[in-house]
């Protein structure tokens, strides 16, 4: 059986959110893969009882440079 490739880094609320993350994490070199369910993007923009959670997932050799850059960006989001 093939290992997953891939890990969860964060879930976010809203594609918007998970955009803004993603762009963020590839300028510094980390792919991202979001995932959201079909009916949450399409009918709800915004988190409506868990509809608008979106998942970036990144692969697992970049997982622990991707933390450290999410740690980051949640810090630079706290002092605006």
């Amino acid at each position: 059986m093939d290992q997953l490739k891939y890990e969860l880094l964060t879930e976010v609320n809203g594609r918007m959110e998970a955009d803004l993350l993603k762009s963020y994490l590839e300028a510094e070199g980390i792919r991202v893969e979001i995932f959201q369910e079909a009916i949450g993007h399409n009918i709800y923009p915004v988190m409506i009882d868990g509809l608008g959670r979106v998942q970036l997932f990144v692969p697992k050799e970049q997982a622990n440079e991707a933390r450290e850059i999410l740690e980051q960006y949640n810090k630079s989001k706290e002092n605006e």
